[in-house]
């Protein structure tokens, strides 16, 4: 079966920026870059040896209208929200909240050695769905399938399906796919993605190309989109190659946006942004 193997559309590199009470990370995407990535509104990289850095946390905080997904590669965050979940994530675990009608949560790094290492990424809700009861996923780095996709190219599927394996996380509206990517040295891989579906890669080891015909290497804290079609060629160099490979479905609905909370609407941003001073932010 001959694929269609996506072109390069974007590439961005991530900036310094202050989040939280003054964490201090990376922001891969965001506001700026919406609606490109639709149905994904942004992507924070967190990696520091500093505890500095990001002791301050994120103290309480409202969402509505949207997923946070929180992955760790190394280190420990501790969460605690309003519906009364309590627990730490570590390295390889995976937090997925679905804020739907309101949630109010915290998520506070540990002092990690040798340092502290992990991806947030918000994914929208469609209209529809903007107003579901919240839900709040853990999962163990033991739960996360790690297939070996073909000689020298292993995979943690976090969500999505590929080769018959299912990620654990599953039952979201997007469709999500979020995949580990380790291609060793001297590889050339294609990687299936759905049609349809935005795409977009981002290296968090190693450098490599990803497309027939590219030329420039994509390097570290790099973001690659991808156009359309149902595959993506990955080709490593003299050093193993990892990378995070996320797509999803487009929801194709307008974005209106305040800071955690993002509605379809002006009006609806302002209700939730009521709800909130009002002490009804939280529906039960």
């Amino acid at each position: 079966m001959t694929r269609a193997i996506r072109k390069i559309k974007k590439t961005l590199k991530a900036k310094p920026t202050l989040e939280g009470a003054g964490v201090r990370l990376k922001r891969v995407f965001g506001h700026p870059e919406n609606p490109q990535f639709d149905p994904f509104l942004l992507m924070d990289d967190f990696h520091s040896d500093n505890p500095e850095d990001y002791l301050a946390g994120f103290p309480m905080h409202p969402h509505r209208g949207i997923e946070t997904i929180t992955y760790m590669v190394h280190g420990t965050v501790a969460h605690r929200d309003s519906m009364g979940n309590e627990g730490k994530i570590h390295g390889g675990d995976i937090q997925w909240m679905t804020a739907g009608s309101g949630i109010i949560h915290e998520e506070m790094p540990a002092r990690s050695e040798p340092e502290l290492w992990g991806f947030q990424l918000w994914a929208n809700l469609p209209a529809s769905h903007k107003m579901m009861p919240p839900r709040y996923q853990e999962i163990k780095s033991i739960e996360v399938p790690e297939l070996s996709y073909q000689e020298g190219v292993t995979i943690k599927v976090i969500s999505g399906e590929i080769d018959g394996i299912v990620g654990p996380v599953q039952d979201i509206v997007t469709d999500p796919a979020y995949l580990d990517v380790t291609v060793q040295a001297h590889m050339v891989s294609d990687l299936p993605v759905k049609t349809g579906h935005t795409c977009f890669v981002y290296v968090i080891g190693g450098e490599g190309l990803f497309a027939e015909d590219a030329t420039e290497k994509i390097s570290l804290e790099t973001l690659v989109l991808f156009d359309e079609g149902d595959a993506i060629r990955v080709s490593s160099g003299d050093a193993p190659l990892r990378f995070l490979l996320i797509s999803g479905k487009p929801i194709k609905e307008p974005v209106a946006w305040s800071g955690p909370i993002v509605m379809n609407t002006a009006a609806e941003i302002e209700a939730a942004l009521k709800d909130y001073q009002n002490g009804t932010f939280i529906k039960r």
